[in-house]
């Protein structure tokens, strides 16, 4: 994993989870039995835990979990991203500022697309370097960028986590347009300042989901809006862990991989 503030080894990594309550404290306005998102929990001691969510238990207050519909199952998992899509669409000045154009063609990328979809009022663009990727699409077209001769962009929102991309997208920006940085960076961002500076770009990361952008996407799920269908990949027993780690980061064609520690109570 690259370096991320709070992190350290040993270390219980992920925060997208789903469990069944198995126990329930009288101020928790919970109940056992009732399937919750987990959005992570610091119950480890000594072992960093980061966002720790992969477990086979985890205890944490009651009001961090999120109540979920029996039919959605373990699909509860994309909600911590859906909500991230959500944020990154969210303009700062109120209102929603939906991408014209999506870089990356991964989990985070196609929610981005069907949010789009849904809150905007023309389908993106979704560019994909691999073409293993490229499938999936419902409504909205993937291509290369070598095939997509457009140069005004006014919002382009990038996941694709590549560090060397921002003088391509700042030159594909119509005047006063955004690049939106949704991906996660382990190297150093640089641009050329120029083209920017006649394009009037604007640069804007996109923040942490909040409480509002979780509940915002569970609206739209349960209201049928928003699909969470086709973005799980994989599920394996979490004593395959090692296997399903090489997969889910050596393998393109692997979307979401599910750990499951249901063998493990």
């Amino acid at each position: 994993m690259p370096p991320f503030p709070g992190m350290g080894y040993p270390l219980v990594p992920g925060y997208e989870s789903v469990g069944r309550i198995i126990s329930a404290g009288p101020q928790s306005q919970r109940r056992a039995g009732q399937l919750v998102f987990v959005p992570g929990a610091r119950c480890y001691g000594h072992v960093h835990g980061l966002f720790g969510g992969a477990a086979s238990r985890v205890v944490l207050p009651g009001k961090r979990t999120l109540p979920l519909d029996e039919s959605l199952g373990e699909r509860g998992v994309l909600l911590a991203l859906a909500a991230t899509a959500y944020n990154a669409i969210r303009a700062p000045e109120g209102g929603f500022r939906s991408p014209e154009l999506i870089v990356g063609h991964g989990v985070l990328g196609r929610l981005l697309a069907r949010l789009a979809l849904v809150l905007g009022d023309v389908p993106p663009v979704v560019w994909e370097i691999d073409p293993r990727r490229r499938s999936g699409n419902a409504g909205y077209e993937v291509k290369s960028s070598a095939e997509d001769p457009r140069f005004d962009y006014s919002a382009i929102h990038d996941v694709s986590g590549s560090a060397g991309l921002l003088d391509t997208l700042i030159a594909r920006l119509a005047p006063g347009g955004e690049v939106v940085l949704a991906g996660f960076y382990s190297q150093p961002l640089q641009f050329a300042f120029p083209p920017a500076f006649m394009r009037r770009a604007r640069l804007r990361v996109a923040a942490e989901w909040q409480q509002e952008d979780l509940a915002a996407v569970c609206r739209l799920v349960e209201s049928g809006s928003l699909s969470l269908d086709g973005l799980i990949t994989e599920c394996r027993d979490a004593d395959k862990a090692q296997e399903a780690y090489e997969n889910a980061f050596g393998n393109p064609a692997s979307l979401k991989t599910i750990l499951d520690w249901r063998a493990f109570h």
